[in-house]
Order: structure tokens, then sequence, then C-alpha cells
């Protein structure tokens, strides 16, 4: 039989209460981002009840639908990063050919076509003067 459990979230001075409630106890705990405290709730259902006999409804206000939105808010949002420096080259001068990346195991064209592509030449494109002497 699932045994209902009640998670309620409180925000506190910029962190979070967390508030498991079932099988007639209540623990609780602190976290400092809403992340964490889903994740210190599912800690704390894990000693109320076994996992596979619970079933978690997580709350934020009262609303399931306002902790999913504030959760999800969160996941879903990329921390600010300060912007990438790129060094100068060492010699002064920009690198005339990068490197090809090595290709993934078993992503790579047959050897047969390969060796096509490489005896292909291309050919040689005309000049603007050769192609005016030519009309």
């Amino acid at each position: 039989m699932t045994e209902p459990i009640t998670a309620s979230y409180v925000q506190e001075d910029g962190d979070w209460k967390i508030t498991v409630s079932g099988s007639g106890k209540e623990l609780t705990g602190r976290a400092p981002g809403i992340i964490a405290a889903r994740d210190r709730a599912d800690q704390l259902v894990e000693k109320l009840s076994p996992p596979e006999h619970s079933t978690v409804v997580h709350l934020l206000n009262g609303s399931a639908l306002e902790f999913t939105a504030a959760y999800m808010t969160a996941r879903l949002t990329l921390p600010e990063i300060e912007p990438l420096e790129v060094p100068p080259p060492a010699n002064g001068k920009a690198k005339e050919k990068a490197a090809k990346p090595p290709v993934p195991q078993g992503k790579e064209l047959p050897k047969a076509v390969d060796e096509a592509k490489s005896k292909e030449k291309p050919e040689p494109a005309k000049t603007p003067a050769k192609a005016a002497q030519t009309s």
C-alpha cells in the first residue's frame, strides 16, 4: 500500500526549511537552495518510509504547482559566469590552420571512401585576368 507523504517548503533568510510528514511522523531539515532542499526532502522521506511504498507531494505555500514552478525555474536557470578570456598566441601570430579534432570511434568514414576523397584533386581556380582574356 502506498503511503502519502507531504514535503512542505518555506524560505527563511535565504535558506529553505523542509518539513516532511507521513506515517504519523514529522521530520525537518534545512538547505541553502531549493534544489538542495528537494534533495534533502528525499533523504528525509527515506527515513520515514521505503521509496517504493511512498508517494511524495512537494508543496510551496501549500501549492504543488508553486513548488514545481520554483523548482523547475531553479533547475533550468543557468548561473551567471564570467566571460571567457582568450590569451594571445605565444608567438604573436594567429595559428594558420587548426588541427582537426579527433573523430569519435565508430564515426569514421569507411577506408575506401576516405582514400577516394584524398585522391580527388580540386580544379585550379581561374584568376580574374585569365577569365577576362578568354572573353
